[in-house]
């Protein structure tokens, strides 16, 4: 393999005007971001406050969607099979 010498990158000036163009563009996106998650934070907490208190369990299962089903007669099945 053929070894060089290091490549030499210059900073032009409408490059750092380019940068800061897009840094600021960033900045207010996230600024708005920021501001639309504070009101919608604020509404689900009116929201929340209006309905009855889950357990973090049930919060998780509403989540991802899984509805327990009782199990019938599960302790009954057991005991029921002794004889003494």
């Amino acid at each position: 393999m053929l070894r060089r010498k290091p490549t030499r990158l210059e900073l032009k000036l409408d490059d750092i005007e380019e940068f800061e163009g897009v840094r600021k563009d960033l900045e207010s996106r996230k600024k708005q971001r920021e501001e639309a998650e504070v009101a919608a934070g604020e509404e689900a907490a009116g929201i929340a406050l209006g309905t009855e208190h889950k357990s973090r369990e049930q919060i998780i299962n509403d989540r991802i969607g899984y509805k327990p089903q009782p199990k019938a007669g599960v302790r009954a099945a057991h005991f029921g099979t002794f004889e003494f």
